[in-house]
């Protein structure tokens, strides 16, 4: 079943701004009805007033948000390689076609028909195809590419604002300046986490439990963010665990999201708990 979601604009953009998540969260349990592999389609508004078609999320998992969660406590996260943001700029308005699918939108201004727990929407599979028709010519929006987290990962826990400036133009993202400056100025500046980390769990995975000091007398778990840095995240203790090297390279392959629900990695086939945990989590 696809849905259709109404994204705030300042929402929408703060997410562009900031790193595209490929997720989007809700307070409407309808949200968590869509099947894995369907579509969540999102409009939003434009500073100058106009709706327009923002993203399509293939979803490939459901997680829970932490009770009292600001957004609501579901979320779904789209399938980076078959998800799509589209750039809005120059983008007609979409409130016409948009009164043509099957849901009720007969206020003036189409955003008011779409507002609280009304915000995501049932839509049939004829509404589907007919906004596959609509967006298969869009133009797609270059800031929604992800700077590859493994690396940048790799070369802040060096502490290397020029490894970080190299990886960032060659990847030319185009992200917005304020996020180009924190990833370039500030997040070198706190590796410290990471050992904190490291004393706080006596070098320990906090997922299988793995104890590498123990056997040779080298730290060698690492932090992983938890809402990643290339999607908006903090480079910040309570958005990061300390996990074993064969984890981490498992998150970051399957691009495996934490659910809030019971503190665990969803990966394809199965999920894994954090089995120690000595520190505050806190989502975004």
């Amino acid at each position: 079943m696809p849905l259709l979601y109404h994204w705030v604009g300042k929402n929408y953009r703060r997410d562009l701004d900031w790193g595209a998540g490929y997720h989007l969260n809700q307070s409407n349990p309808l949200l968590h009805e869509i099947s894995l592999g369907d579509s969540l389609w999102a409009f939003t508004r434009t500073t100058t007033g106009r709706y327009v078609l923002a993203t399509e999320l293939v979803v490939r998992a459901k997680t829970r948000n932490p009770r009292g969660f600001r957004y609501g406590p579901y979320r779904v996260w789209g399938d980076l390689k078959r998800s799509r943001y589209f750039r809005t700029k120059g983008q007609p308005d979409i409130s016409e076609l948009i009164r043509r699918l099957s849901v009720k939108a007969s206020a003036a201004v189409i955003g008011r028909s779409f507002q609280g727990q009304a915000a995501v929407r049932r839509l049939t599979p004829a509404d589907h195809h007919l906004l596959l028709d609509y967006a298969r010519y869009l133009p797609l929006e270059s800031r929604a590419r992800l700077l590859p987290e493994e690396e940048l990962e790799a070369r802040i826990h060096l502490g290397d604002p020029d490894a970080i400036s190299r990886l960032i133009t060659t990847e030319a993202p185009g992200i917005a300046e304020e996020r180009r400056r924190y990833l370039f100025e500030q997040v070198p500046r706190r590796n410290p986490h990471v050992q904190e980390l490291r004393m706080l769990y006596e070098g320990m995975c906090q997922l299988c439990e793995w104890n590498p000091k123990s056997l040779y007398r080298r730290d060698l778990c690492e932090a992983h963010h938890i809402h990643w840095l290339s999607r908006g995240g903090d480079d910040a203790l309570h958005n990061m665990v300390l996990i074993c090297p064969n984890h981490h390279r498992a998150i970051h392959r399957t691009d495996a999201p934490f659910d809030w629900a019971d503190t665990s990695f969803v990966f394809p086939r199965n999920r894994e708990p954090v089995k120690i945990s000595r520190h505050a989590l806190q989502a975004k």
